[in-house]
């Protein structure tokens, strides 16, 4: 389905429901594992053990048999970082805004952790966190945060850095953490909180949005650009186009591979793309990696 027609939907729910649907046709499961076991210890073997948690290389080595125990299995938790900053407002030609396209990922990444019972949660910021949702699991909780994404509207300026150490800093162990945005907020603190937050154990995942006309900028006359966050006005000439796709480019690989440097998941998600396809992407490329 074209992001048009699911935001013509108006029904966050039942979008996010279809995207999900979309992303995991044809795939055999959801690579967000819904539950872990850790190692804890080993115990000499007592008849009845279940056989397959025996480690036969440290019977090989002592001649006594040990099974394996593991720490009681825990659910994933899921926070989602919206970036509702005036910048995401921007349409270009469609009716697609950058947040409405926002707010169908977030919701769809909310509906698919819910539907394998784990808990998903949500943090809204532009120049300060403006809403903080827990991770919790149930039906109940994910209409929350379907209610709060759909509520969301974008204004203000941006800084990132401050709302990702908050929503780390509120995590009370590891997490899944997505960050939605158009990362105009470029600066080293922002990228500083997302590397000490995969250090600190998370996965952490990126989903960079943008238009069409951001990265292709298709105009072919002069143009007067304003900032939507600072009001900063610039006269775009056609002959520009050239330079300004190449800085576009730029940022884009500069992103992807500074992410990929600490082992963070980069996605760019064009809002003329289906975001289905944007998140089976993503999630096959959670498959390779977690295969490897």
């Amino acid at each position: 389905m074209t992001p048009d027609a699911l935001v013509q939907l108006h029904d966050l729910e039942l979008v996010a429901r279809v995207t999900v649907e979309g992303a995991l046709s044809g795939l055999h499961r959801s690579p967000f594992h819904g539950y872990s076991a850790e190692f804890s210890q080993y115990r000499h073997y007592r008849a009845g053990d279940d056989l397959k948690y025996i480690d036969w290389k440290l019977f090989a080595r002592t001649d006594r048999i040990y099974t394996k125990q593991f720490r009681e299995t825990t659910n994933v938790r899921l926070q989602i970082l919206l970036d509702a900053s005036a910048s995401m407002a921007f349409e270009g030609d469609g009716s697609v805004s950058k947040l409405a396209y926002a707010r169908v990922l977030a919701g769809a990444l909310a509906h698919l952790i819910t539907k394998q019972g784990d808990a998903p949660g949500l943090t809204v910021y532009d120049e300060q966190v403006r809403t903080y949702i827990g991770s919790r699991p149930g039906r109940s909780h994910l209409r929350g945060v379907l209610t709060a994404l759909a509520n969301t509207r974008a204004h203000g300026s941006t800084a990132a850095a401050p709302a990702v150490r908050r929503a780390v800093d509120l995590l009370r162990s590891r997490a899944l953490i997505v960050v939605i945005s158009d990362l105009y907020d470029d600066d080293g603190a922002f990228e500083l909180e997302l590397k000490r937050a995969a250090r600190m154990g998370h996965d952490v995942s990126v989903f960079h949005v943008l238009s069409r006309e951001e990265l292709d900028w298709p105009f072919n006359v002069d143009l007067e650009v304003e900032d939507s966050e600072t009001g900063r006005r610039v006269l775009m000439s056609s002959s520009q186009a050239d330079g300004y796709r190449a800085r576009m480019n730029r940022f884009v690989a500069g992103w992807r591979d500074r992410c990929a440097a600490e082992n963070i998941l980069y996605a760019l998600a064009r809002t003329d793309v289906d975001p289905g396809r944007v998140l089976r992407e993503h999630l096959l490329q959670r498959s390779v990696r977690t295969n490897r």
